[in-house]
Order: structure tokens, then C-alpha cells, then sequence
């Protein structure tokens, strides 16, 4: 499995910020396959994310800029209240059109624009959360060979985003939180 993956993109909403925590405090040093969070968050204060993650891995995490080229190794969080598209040169678009799934960013979108530029380079995580955005993102990367794995629906803490993908799609692995971090291990 090394070098089959060039990106690992990991949706979640209501419930899934101490799973993401739980994973990348287990992620390995030197771990290479970057990753793009995209975490349903409120706009009306700014969010330490980005410094909280930090102090749960060695990799370098970043909130995403504009047309900025995804790097190796590197962890990138979607900016509250935009939209990120993969472009074809592997750098990121933010966007602003209307909310999908009531949300912006847009875990579908992500999945969607990653899975058309990485198809089966992409590895798709959609975690706990109150709403079914990332289902149809699954169902769509799916399509394009990409890997899905959704965190079991029983452990979620809110159960409704990975059990509306299920319904959906079908998932190449259902997960708990340590079973995914190891399965990350094992990729690089």
C-alpha cells in the first residue's frame, strides 16, 4: 500500500473533533500522505483548531489559503464558511457560494472535487455528525475508486452523518477511531 494514496481527506461534524484528536495523536512521525480536514465549525469566533491540533501531532497543520499547492506531510484544515475545491494542479479554491447541507464548508464538496483530481489516490474518512453532508461526497468518490471508510456508526457520538452514508454508499471499511488511526499507519 505505500505511495497508493496522495491525499486523505477526513470529513466530521457534531461529535467528531476528539476522534480527529484521538487519530493524528497516534498518526506516526514522518508520516507523509497529507491530509485535508473539513470540520462543520461556527464562523462567529475564531476557532483554535488549528493551534489545538498542533499540540496533538508532529505534522504541520495549517488553515488552507487560497490557490495554495498541497504539500507532503502536512495536515489542512478547510476555513470556516468557505467551500474548498481540488484543483487540477493539486492546489486549493476557496469558495463562497450558498451553504449545501446547511453547512459551508462542505464535506460533500471536498469529497467531490478530490475524488474528480485523485480518484483512486484519495482516501475518503467521513466521521460523526448531525447531518447527512459527506454522504453523497461518498457515494460520488466512491464512484471515481476512491476508499471510503466511515466510522462505525456505534461509536459516533452522534451517529446520524455516518449512518446516512451507509444508507448511501458502501464503505470499504467501517471503523472505530483506533481502528482508522492504525489503518492510516498502515499506508505510508
Amino acid at each position: 500500500m505505500k505511495d497508493s494514496y496522495k491525499l486523505i481527506v477526513i470529513g466530521g461534524s457534531a461529535g467528531s473533533l476528539q476522534v480527529i484528536f484521538r487519530i493524528f495523536k497516534n498518526i506516526r512521525p514522518g508520516f507523509s500522505i497529507p491530509f485535508l480536514l473539513v470540520l462543520h465549525r461556527n464562523v462567529s469566533y475564531d476557532s483554535a483548531l488549528e493551534q489545538l491540533l498542533s499540540f496533538k501531532t508532529s505534522m504541520p497543520v495549517k488553515e488552507i489559503e487560497e490557490k495554495e499547492k498541497i504539500d507532503k506531510g502536512k495536515i489542512y484544515i478547510c476555513p470556516a464558511d468557505y467551500h474548498v475545491l481540488i484543483e487540477n494542479d493539486h492546489s486549493f479554491s476557496l469558495d463562497y457560494s450558498e451553504k449545501i447541507n446547511f453547512s459551508r464548508p462542505s464535506i460533500d464538496v471536498v469529497f467531490k472535487s478530490s475524488s474528480e483530481v485523485y480518484k483512486n489516490k484519495l482516501l475518503c474518512i467521513l466521521l460523526s455528525g448531525a447531518n447527512a453532508d459527506g454522504a453523497e461526497g461518498l457515494r460520488y468518490a466512491k464512484e471515481k475508486g476512491s476508499l471510503i471508510i466511515v466510522q462505525d456508526p456505534a461509536e459516533a457520538e452522534v451517529s446520524y452523518m455516518p449512518e446516512q452514508a451507509l444508507e448511501l454508499t458502501t464503505a470499504d471499511h467501517i471503523l472505530n477511531s483506533r481502528d482508522i488511526g492504525a489503518f492510516i499507519n498502515s499506508l505510508a
